[in-house]
């Protein structure tokens, strides 16, 4: 851990050079929503090849890059892609920008995702406040030594999202016409899509929707004291009984549909939090 909090450290001393503001809310986005961060103005984009310690997105529909500057007067820094543990890397490395966005100055984090929706009530398209999760990845990011300066041993995360945004969302998405969903998420590892057997488990154990991200960045981010907001994009039906099969263009081509009212939830939403 001691080792993290080095690396951490040497990646801020490299950003802070090549920004201009401090950012306050983090914003990880998930597949086929990147384009949100597009919308920053006064941006600075910088690569992920080229951060020190940063490791590189490998899936398709993550653009690979830190974008810096403002949203909605909001100071952000932006996620353009993220990284996975199917990918191979180990869960201290796909959260590692976690720890970097803290040390940066930001206390807020959006995390969004594309997922498969478990819930009958639900359909492709739909958006979804995750209230809680699952964590069925079979790991977890905080497992090794600990380090003070991140945060303690034992972490609550019986809020691991923050609830008084809840509200918030719900009253920005009703003032534009957004119908929201909410729900728990259940985090697999990934990277084969869930069997009809295993989705009939994970919605009898209280999921709502399925996906393979989101859960080791929000253990991170509450381990370093940091408010959350989950917000998920439904692109296929999971329902274990009649599941049809889904591949990775169609949950693309749902996230890309789904991508304008996104867009809009969380810019508006940004002011008020």
């Amino acid at each position: 851990m001691e080792q993290i909090l080095d690396k951490a450290k040497e990646t801020v001393e490299f950003i802070k050079k090549e920004i201009n503001v401090t950012p306050e809310i983090g914003l990880i986005l998930g597949s086929g929503l990147g384009e949100l961060a597009d919308e920053i103005e006064e941006r600075v984009a910088i690569p992920y090849e080229k951060i020190p310690n940063f490791p590189t997105s490998t899936v398709e529909g993550h653009a690979g890059q830190l974008v810096i500057g403002k949203l909605n007067g909001k100071a952000v820094v932006a996620m353009q892609g993220r990284f996975h543990y199917y990918e191979g890397y180990s869960m201290q490395e796909v959260t590692f920008p976690v720890r970097v966005m803290k040390l940066l100055g930001v206390s807020k984090m959006i995390v969004t995702n594309a997922c498969g929706g478990m819930n009958p009530d639900f359909a492709p398209g739909d958006l979804m406040i995750i209230t809680d999760h699952l964590n069925m990845t079979g790991d977890n990011p905080l497992i090794g030594p600990n380090h003070g300066d991140f945060g303690p041993r034992f972490p609550d995360m019986s809020t691991a999202y923050t609830r008084e945004y809840i509200p918030i969302l719900e009253e920005v998405a009703a003032s534009v016409g957004i119908n929201l969903q909410k729900g728990v998420y259940a985090a697999i590892s990934g990277p084969t899509y869930m069997t009809g057997a295993e989705l009939i488990m994970l919605r009898k154990m209280g999921g709502d929707v399925v996906g393979m991200s989101t859960v080791p960045e929000v253990i991170v981010a509450r381990h370093m004291d940091m408010n959350v907001i989950g917000i998920s994009c439904i692109t296929d039906m999971a329902i274990g009984e009649e599941i049809e099969g889904v591949t990775h263009e169609q949950v693309m081509e749902t996230a890309t549909r789904t991508k304008p009212k996104f867009i809009q939830l969380v810019k508006e939403a940004l002011p008020k939090i």
